[in-house]
Formats: C-alpha cells, structure tokens, sequence
C-alpha cells in the first residue's frame, strides 16, 4: 500500500558549458562587491559612531542599495536583493556581526557565485536566458515542463559552473520491506549492517594520493583540482548507492554516533574524511525523511566490546587490538565479526527504550571494578587452598 504523495524540494545542477562562463567570472566579482558592503554597512550599522545600534535586515539592504544596478555592467536590482537576502539569512543564521569577505582575485579567492530569482532565468529555445544573457547548458530538457524556485549559478574548484536550480519533487512513501537494521561505521569498512551487509573502504582520495602530490609537486595545480573532484565524485556516488539501498529495504535505521570531525584532529584524518561518514549520515537522514522512514542516532559506546548474545564485555579494547577483526566470546563462544557484532548492538541500542530519569539500568553490562576483581580472586585462591 502506498502512503499518500509528499512534495520535497531537489537541487538540479546542469553544468554551463565554457563559452557562457567569462561572462559569469565578471558578474561574480560584482557580487563579491555588493556582498561586501553588505558585510560592511551591517557591522557598521550595528556598532554606528554615535546613536542606537541596528541589526539590519533584508529590507534595510535593499533601501540602500537602491539604484545601485545602474553602476554595474552584469547584475540587476533583482540579483542585488537576493544578495541581500541571502547575506541576511546567512548573517541571522550564523548570529555574527560581520561574515567572510568575498575575495575576487588572488590565490585565496572565493568561488563564483551569483544567485538569481525564479522569473529571471527564462528558458529560450536550447538556451536559458539570465540578465541579458543566453547560456547553453547541458542535459537542457531536463528543464522543460518544470517550475523552478530561486537558485543560482555556482562555480566549482576547477573553475567550471553549474546552474544550480531547487525543483518541488514528488515522492511516493511505501513501506520498507524489513523492519529495521543498525549499521556501524568504521575505517577496514566504511560501513557495516546488522544483516552483515558491509560499504568496504574504497580509499577514493588515498587510492589516487601519489597522482595528486605529482601534480602538485610539478606545479599543475588544475590537474590536481581535477584529480580531488574525481574522489569526492566517486565517494559521493558509492555513498548515495549505499543509502539509496538501506532506505528501501528498511523502516528503522539506526547509526552510532561516531564523530568524524574528533577523529579528523587525529593520525587517522585522512582515512577518515576519505570514508565520509558526515555525508553517509546527512544522506540517510533526509533521504530517510522523505521516504517515510525511522532515523536514529544512538551512542555507541562500548557497542565493539559487547557480546550481542550475551551482552558480555569480552571483545577486544584499545588502540592495539584494531586489528582483530573477528572474535569469539568467552561467556557464551559465539564469534563475531567486529563491525557486524557493534551493528547489532547499534541496533539494540535503538531499539531500548531512552532514559527519562537516569535511575534506568543500562543495555551493556558494567565492566567490573578492581576492587571486584581482587575480591573475587582471593576468594578463588582461599577455595583452591581449602
């Protein structure tokens, strides 16, 4: 049975091709420009010389940037107040009296970007016209027979841009096939299920590493852009695979807690961002909320450990015993898997009820004390004695 339609808002990115994009590089270092006074007037504004200080909004901006199209060669009072609007959400959101400066030249010069509302960019023939301008883009008819909102015109590391237009979607929610499933995330497997399915590692940016510092070390800067574009791509595709499956066949998804940006301050930085567990977790979550689905994150403390039979601590502990891959529970003699056994406890963890008060017993056993241990051996030694 299908659950009644929902809409959602997707981002449609068709990339301009090249003869289209001097002319964006130009209207972009105008942005940068209006961006700035922005920045400028805002802080002023908001610690002023003399009189009451004001946090200014949208509507300000635009009152003061009245008329000031007539001094650009590129941009329009419509692109001006999405400027303004976007500089204002961006401000409010961030809660900071001045933002970054938009850097037009230089090494450390921001990327081009030039935001547009929606009755501006107009379609014409194989075309879409913008402030005057007729771009070609690529896969055009995936514009044809849509409404469109407010986007932009976005540039990438390499240098090229990308029309970047959000597009109301509809989205048929149908019941997942199974019930639920908990999946752990790791290094030797980027991402492992209860079911014993496993992501492994595919080392996107470790794989072509010696290529990237060739190009570097020769000075071919664009080559290595070109080079870290391929990784992100190839990560980003096996990530989307990957969450596009689990949130078809599940109702409930839990994940540990993991925090990748910890264990990016640490030896193990590049191994980590290369896995990409921010972008695994961002993608089941909406992807998750769009189809109807249960997302949850848990904490996975002590989930390696734990025996998922017994609920024993016998598994293997610290930095040293990575290695183990596989282990066999003392208690109970089942051997598990050390990605798949934290899965299933990831899993239980989800599926206990939270704790209200803090008075509620835990899920995993408590190590035992020292104190326990020395009882519990002298008791040991007077029985073997007697």
């Amino acid at each position: 049975m299908t659950i009644p339609i929902q809409h959602c808002i997707r981002t449609l990115r068709l990339k301009v091709k090249p003869e289209g994009c001097a002319w964006l590089n130009a209207a972009a270092i105008e942005v940068n420009q209006v961006w700035n006074y922005a920045n400028e007037i805002s802080g002023k504004a908001w610690r002023p010389f003399a009189g009451r200080a004001k946090w200014l909004s949208a509507y300000d901006l635009n009152n003061l940037t009245a008329g000031a199209a007539r001094e650009f060669d590129f941009l329009g009072s419509a692109t001006i107040q999405r400027i303004n609007a976007e500089f204002a959400t961006r401000r409010n959101q961030l809660k900071k009296l001045r933002l970054k400066w938009r850097v037009s030249r230089g090494p450390r010069r921001s990327l081009g970007w030039i935001p547009f509302k929606a009755e501006q960019l107009k379609l014409k023939g194989q075309c879409v016209r913008f402030s005057g301008k007729a771009f070609r883009v690529f896969e055009r008819k995936r514009l044809s027979g849509i409404r469109w909102k407010c986007g932009c015109f976005a540039q990438d590391a390499v240098g090229d841009w990308w029309l970047c237009v959000p597009v109301e979607h509809a989205v048929g929610q149908v019941p997942a096939p199974k019930a639920a499933v908990g999946i752990d995330l790791g290094l030797k497997s980027a991402a492992a299920t209860s079911d014993g399915v496993k992501l492994e590692a595919g080392h996107f940016y470790r794989g072509i590493e010696q290529k990237i510092a060739q190009s570097q070390r020769r000075g071919h800067r664009n080559q290595a852009k070109r080079l870290h574009r391929t990784a992100a791509r190839r990560r980003q595709d096996a990530l989307h695979k990957f969450s596009n499956k689990i949130v078809k066949e599940y109702q409930s998804i839990v994940i540990g807690d993991v925090s990748s940006l910890k264990l990016a301050k640490t030896r193990m930085a590049k191994s980590v961002l290369d896995a990409g567990w921010g972008m695994l977790k961002t993608q089941l979550q909406y992807k998750g909320q769009q189809a109807g689905r249960s997302v949850q994150i848990v904490n996975e403390r002590n989930t390696t450990r734990v025996c998922s039979s017994c609920r024993a601590l016998t598994g293997p502990t610290g930095l040293d015993m990575l290695v183990v891959r596989t282990w066999k529970c003392t208690e109970c003699g089942v051997t598990h898997d050390r990605d798949v056994n934290a899965a299933r406890n990831i899993l239980s963890a989800g599926r206990s009820p939270p704790s209200v008060s803090g008075n509620e017993s835990t899920l995993f056993a408590a190590p035992p004390s020292q104190t326990s241990i020395r009882c519990a051996a002298r008791i040991g030694a007077e029985k073997a004695a007697a």
